[in-house]
């Protein structure tokens, strides 16, 4: 029924709502097709049902769906997204019509085929892709921006999985001893607005929204960011190792 509806919708918007409170996107700090097939699930609830009171209370939700569809891949294909201004009203009696004219005309059609038709094999078209298919396809593929710099000898990918699994007390002394400061720096930032930041949740979007959006210097890179302080009173501060002398972006 429709009331089971708006209560199985509820639970899953809320599940999801909680989910993303301390999350940019729903799996790691990227975009995945986790968010892709999720978000073109909820299209016709956010069009159609979800008026501004009724999304009101899922406003992570409301954050991440907004980032999703406000993608140039997505705008491709879906365009401009427009949220729902008033929720679509079921009527009974439209529905009954509805239904009741259609099987109509089904019947009708059927009396209209002949009962022999000679059946004729035809290429079947091209499957249209949807659009998760769609912003997948568009995606421009990753270059890495170090392949032209010589590698030296320290493995990257080796130190991050020391970092991952041991203590610091392991992985600091690691990294000290096979950093090779002839084709590696070492860099320390600070975030500039610190005076912009509110909630610490917040923040860690932004620091979560940063990776994501610096995903090609990942195998040639390493960085640690943190986040000191409380709500309305915090700091961001990072300390960044990456191939090269150079700042690997201006």
């Amino acid at each position: 029924t429709i009331e089971h509806a708006k209560e199985d919708a509820t639970k899953a918007l809320t599940v999801l709502n909680q989910h993303l409170l301390t999350r940019t996107y729903l799996v790691g700090e990227r975009i995945t097709l986790a968010d892709i097939s999720v978000a073109t699930t909820l299209i016709y609830l956010y069009q159609y049902v979800l008026e501004p009171k009724l999304r009101e209370p899922y406003q992570n939700v409301n954050r991440w769906f907004q980032t999703i569809v406000n993608q140039p891949q997505a705008v491709a294909v879906l365009g401009n997204f427009k949220l729902c201004d008033k929720a679509l009203e079921y009527d009974p009696k439209k529905y009954a019509q509805n239904q009741g004219g259609k099987q109509k005309k089904e019947k009708e059609a059927k009396k209209e085929q002949p009962k022999k038709e000679a059946k004729k094999k035809e290429a079947e078209p091209a499957e249209e892709m949807d659009a998760a298919d769609a912003a997948l396809a568009a995606e421009p593929k990753s270059k890495d921006p170090f392949d032209a710099l010589p590698k030296g000898n320290f493995n990257m990918d080796d130190f991050k999985r020391c970092y991952s699994n041991e203590d610091e007390a392991v992985s600091i002394p690691y990294f000290w001893d096979h950093f090779d400061p002839d084709y590696y720096s070492i860099w320390f930032g600070e975030y500039k607005y610190n005076d912009e930041l509110t909630k610490t949740f917040m923040s860690c979007n932004l620091i979560g929204g940063m990776f994501q959006r610096l995903d090609k210097m990942r195998k040639a890179a390493f960085a640690s960011c943190c986040l000191f302080g409380g709500d309305n009173d915090s700091t961001i501060s990072g300390i960044w190792v990456w191939r090269g002398h150079d700042l690997a972006f201006k």
